[in-house]
């Protein structure tokens, strides 16, 4: 029998470490036998945490039960590993049942099933039989040829079609390539690639292979961010373990092809998503975007050919080469194909991650699979695409999530998250809180990002503590469109969004804050001199 444990940051914050203590503390006492207690990562069922499956000997699951704090821990053994009886109280219920029966894993598949720290539990998956087949079996055209078939778009936000990319990188002529994995993550609210790689980093890793050998770089790089200590930890680990079994280094599966991953830990800087800026910072530079063209794939790390994808892009990978490029292509709609894992935050009854075929629509995620707003709240707006993303109201909530029906709306699928919000949010107060965001995180490098979103702070400082003036709509209207048409890269050109999408569909709340000084919501606090 085996007792499985969810420990990735989620589970972890939730109490899990001190949930698998009570169960070890309790078989022993006990004298149990022929029971192991693993580990494994988020199955995205974050409101769930700290989450135990119990699989018997034929590795079935007999039970999965939630919300297990370590006072429960004592009946779950008793009753389930002693009395052979399923706790019944501790289960899982239909409700929540729903918000993972739901969704469609591609890029999850692997997360909640299998021990992360173990590569023999990835094998046993069919692990790295994706990248020994593109490398034993396929010639890299081949393999650009399904990932155009795929349709995939890169998952990072540009929605750029990734075997453009690949195709592109390899035509360069150079001595040298490069691949590197985006793991800056940095918008608030998104934690998928921190799943991803906490729950199953050699999935990625695979997905490496198989780009480099298409584009012929013999070198990678996983630039993840200082702040997922936990992700950093188990993917120095899967590296290990990988060169260990050969599947990197000298001539992987016995072929002429050898490659090599090193992991680089960033700082923590918001543009350092932005693929120049980030190369910019692996180089020991100031991560500051620079002009394209010429792009990474014809100048890019130490000037060499570059070829650069996030985390979700390269999960995709080795499915795709698995189940060939028609398979993925069948999900999504004619533009945006394969699945899209989003992040799930605010006021959604079941939070977490959610992986769901492209062209779902935004009613279907927050009201079928998270189950609407928690404590009776009504559904007011949606933020999507973090900071640089766009509010999208009720009225637009049958938008399907795909890349042009969200961008229509003004916001973005960025990387991924959505946060929801009730009538207790005020949609001024929510603009400046993501402008603050912004504004602080403008590398300074352009004029109008640098001093345009400072500009539009103020007034949005002014407008939510009941100081505003005559002409602050118009004024934020114009700005926002100076920012986005002068900014160099999509980090400043997207920042004005949630200003832009604010005042588009809840101009009734920033009229009610500068004319009648009042916020709906009650959220701000006006000066006294104001009221």
């Amino acid at each position: 029998m085996k007792v499985v444990i969810g420990q990735g940051s989620c589970g972890i914050a939730s109490g899990a470490q001190q949930t698998a203590g009570e169960f070890e503390r309790y078989i022993k006492e006990m004298n149990i036998r022929n029971v192991t207690i693993e580990k494994t990562g988020c199955i995205g069922a974050c409101f769930l945490e700290p989450i135990v499956d119990i699989y018997s000997d034929e590795d079935e699951l007999e039970g999965r039960y939630v919300n297990v704090f370590p006072e429960k821990v004592g009946e779950i053994v008793g009753t389930h590993l002693i009395g052979g009886k399923t706790a019944e109280a501790y289960l899982i219920n239909k409700e929540s049942e729903k918000y993972l029966n739901l969704q469609k894993r591609v890029v999850m598949r692997n997360c909640g099933q299998i021990n992360p720290e173990s590569i023999d539990d990835y094998i046993k998956r069919g692990g790295y039989k994706s990248a020994e087949k593109a490398v034993k079996e396929m010639q890299p055209e081949n393999i650009i040829d399904e990932m155009e078939a795929s349709g995939l778009r890169g998952r990072g936000g540009a929605g750029f079609p990734v075997w453009k990319k690949w195709k592109d990188t390899r035509e360069q002529e150079s001595d040298v390539k490069y691949v590197i994995c985006n793991g800056d993550e940095g918008d608030p609210g998104a934690f998928i690639d921190r799943a991803l790689l906490e729950g199953d980093p050699h999935n990625i890793i695979e997905g490496m292979i198989i780009c480099a050998y298409a584009v012929g770089a013999s070198s990678g790089i996983m630039y993840v961010r200082a702040e997922y200590p936990l992700a950093v930890e188990r993917l120095e680990k899967a590296l290990k373990q990988a060169e260990e079994k050969g599947f990197l280094g000298k001539n992987i599966f016995g072929s002429d092809f050898s490659f090599d991953i090193t992991l680089r830990i960033g700082a923590g800087a918001f543009i350092c998503g932005e693929e120049t800026a980030l190369i910019a910072s692996l180089e020991g530079q100031q991560g500051l975007p620079k002009i394209r063209p010429p792009y990474p794939s014809k100048r890019g790390y130490w000037k060499k050919p570059t070829n650069v994808n996030n985390i979700e892009t390269l999960a995709n990978v080795p499915y795709i080469i698995e189940n060939g490029g028609a398979s993925l292509a069948s999900m999504g709609t004619e533009k945006s194909k394969g699945t899209k894992v989003f992040a799930l935050a605010g006021k959604a009854k079941r939070g977490g991650l959610v992986e769901v075929p492209m062209g779902t629509t935004l009613k279907e995620i927050i009201f079928d699979i998270a189950g609407g707003i928690r404590d009776g709240g009504r559904f007011k707006a949606a933020q999507v695409g973090g900071p640089s993303g766009g509010c999208i109201p009720e009225e637009l909530l049958h938008t399907p999530v795909d890349y042009e029906s969200i961008t229509a709306t003004g916001a973005i699928i960025g990387s991924g998250g959505i946060i929801v919000m009730d009538e207790t949010t005020c949609m001024v107060d929510m603009a400046r809180y993501f402008l603050d965001f912004t504004a602080k995180e403008s590398c300074g490098k352009c004029n109008y990002c640098r001093i345009g979103t400072r500009r539009m702070l103020e007034i949005l400082e002014r407008i939510t503590t009941g100081t505003s003036k005559d002409g602050d709509i118009e004024m934020l209207n114009e700005l926002a469109e100076k920012v986005q048409d002068g900014s160099m890269c999509g980090l400043g050109q997207t920042a004005p969004n949630p200003v832009i999408t604010t005042i588009r569909y809840f101009r009734n709340e920033y009229k009610d804050h500068i004319v009648d000084r009042k916020c709906t919501a009650g959220v701000c606090k006006f000066e006294t001199a104001q009221q």
